[in-house]
């Protein structure tokens, strides 16, 4: 069944908070791809992944009256994803924070972007949870040190830790792939 309409984005949130089943189709099938793939990049296994998604759509259908829209649909869609992925994790792995902090070492810490020649999502899921949700969360989601503090229970200082050790182990998997590929080829 395909929906026609006006003014599409009205429209769709206006059916959406209407239970109606065929918006919910249409808002399903627009962004699945999409948050399936924010939520490999919490949770490494894709059965996993894939059932955050599905809790994660029950979820937004169910609560969508809820949405005031002060942000885009598809924002308070994606928060409403990670938050599923970082429950999933909470609930079913133990994640340590090393909390072994010098406030020095956080004063030059500079926020450099890797650039990555081949699929980033394979690099992230040879990160430790820890550093993997940090990351996700403040590269990928754009939370703040803070927020990821009050999300997952840290202080700042253990958040701007796992980051930069998030990095750094990005950054060693890299030029290791990078290294082996160069052996390959030789």
């Amino acid at each position: 069944m395909k929906l026609l309409f006006g003014n599409k984005k009205n429209d769709l949130l206006s059916l959406l908070k209407k239970q109606d089943p065929a918006a919910q189709k249409v808002f399903y099938e627009q962004h699945v791809r999409r948050f399936l793939s924010v939520s490999k990049s919490y949770v490494s296994d894709l059965y996993q992944a894939e059932d955050c998604v599905i809790k994660a759509f029950c979820k937004i259908f169910k609560h969508i009256e809820s949405f005031r829209g002060e942000s885009n649909l598809e924002s308070w869609a994606r928060r409403i994803v990670v938050n599923e992925c970082l429950n999933f994790i909470k609930s079913h792995k133990t994640v340590f924070y090393l909390d072994e902090i010098n406030q020095s070492f956080h004063e030059d810490i500079h926020e450099a972007d890797i650039e990555f020649d081949f699929n980033a999502q394979d690099l992230l899921d040879q990160l430790p949870d820890a550093y993997r949700m940090v990351f996700n969360l403040h590269v990928l989601e754009g939370y703040s040190h803070q927020e990821i503090a009050d999300t997952l229970k840290i202080s700042t200082a253990v958040s701007k830790t796992q980051l930069f050790r998030a990095k750094e182990k990005l950054r060693k998997i890299y030029f290791q792939q990078q290294k082996q590929l160069k052996n390959e080829h030789f």
